[in-house]
């Protein structure tokens, strides 16, 4: 990519998207094209190829997508698996159609079975049943990813996969009823020390391990791929560390000066037990994340704060 290289940055408002942007603008590229949700219904196959036609976009980062946490993706399964496919679909087809030199597709550590070996590997794709609470976020972002191996197939396009770990950073969403695990502590933990609240209930037994990247790694390593990636296969993107939910809320409660009692409710889901990403792949490329998971959870404290 050139400088002036036209680049689109779907999703450029969500917590990916805008780290990507940051991340272009920060390294000087200055040919830019952004749309919000309102200008531009990535849904709607005839509006995202009038849109092509007329940008003829050279490079591609497909950060847009419907996301959520368990709550959110159990519930409103019907508008994950629709929305996801749809963005998706219009807009590597489109890519393909009006000529885009490369894509990147974000897809997530959720496409893998539940009970794979741990770390996930790139390999342990389809070799088993999905997590049930989000399988139709799952199998969108799985259809994503052999939309761009088949148009790869086909047409010699070279349009490449990344996936993601568990994201946070700035601009995240912080609703209780769909956000991520880590924001949802924060914001809980928070909500209780501004209430004076003595305790704080957490979903789940807190013995499940998850992996967490900064969103400004996250767009590091999606600049890095798309300046020196060019293979079908997908690609891990995470920091290769994990922790228990347990450990983590315990983690965020210290951070934001939580002085009461911890009370993990067993009847609510834990989802998958163990999700960590193997990113010997990426790692052997040349990229490693930078940023700490204490150090990040800080920064991501202090953006909250003056948000809310």
């Amino acid at each position: 990519m050139k400088k002036s290289s036209k680049i689109f940055v779907a999703g450029h408002r969500g917590m990916v998207g805008s780290a990507i942007h940051r991340k272009l603008q920060e390294l000087g590229y200055n040919n830019l094209v952004l749309k919000t949700s309102k200008e531009l219904d990535l849904t709607r196959q005839s509006e995202v190829e009038d849109f092509f036609k007329t940008e003829k976009p050279e490079y591609v980062f497909l950060a847009a997508a419907k996301v959520g946490g368990i709550f959110a993706n159990n519930t409103y399964r019907a508008d994950f698996i629709y929305n996801n496919l749809m963005i998706e679909s219009n807009i590597i087809n489109s890519s393909w159609k009006f000529g885009v030199k490369k894509l990147l597709f974000l897809g997530s550590s959720c496409i893998y079975p539940k009970l794979a070996k741990q770390p996930l590997k790139e390999e342990y794709l389809l070799c088993d049943y999905l997590e049930k609470t989000n399988e139709p976020y799952a199998i969108a972002k799985i259809s994503g990813i052999k939309l761009c191996e088949s148009y790869n197939l086909q047409y010699g396009t070279n349009f490449i996969s990344g996936m993601p770990t568990n994201l946070y950073g700035p601009n995240d969403n912080y609703d209780l009823n769909n956000s991520h695990v880590l924001p949802a502590l924060l914001s809980k933990f928070h909500d209780a020390k501004a209430s004076s609240r003595n305790e704080v209930e957490v979903w789940g037994s807190g013995t499940p391990y998850r992996e967490f990247l900064h969103v400004d790694d996250l767009a590091d390593a999606c600049y890095f791929l798309m300046k020196n990636y060019n293979d079908n296969q997908i690609v891990n993107i995470g920091s290769g560390k994990e922790i228990s939910i347990k450990d983590l809320a315990y983690l965020i409660s210290e951070i934001v000066g939580f002085k009461g009692k911890i009370i993990f409710n067993t009847e609510k889901p834990d989802g998958t037990p163990r999700k960590l990403l193997d990113v010997t792949k990426l790692t052997k490329l040349g990229w490693s994340s930078k940023i700490s998971l204490e150090d990040g959870i800080k920064e991501v404290y202090k953006e909250y704060l003056m948000r809310f």
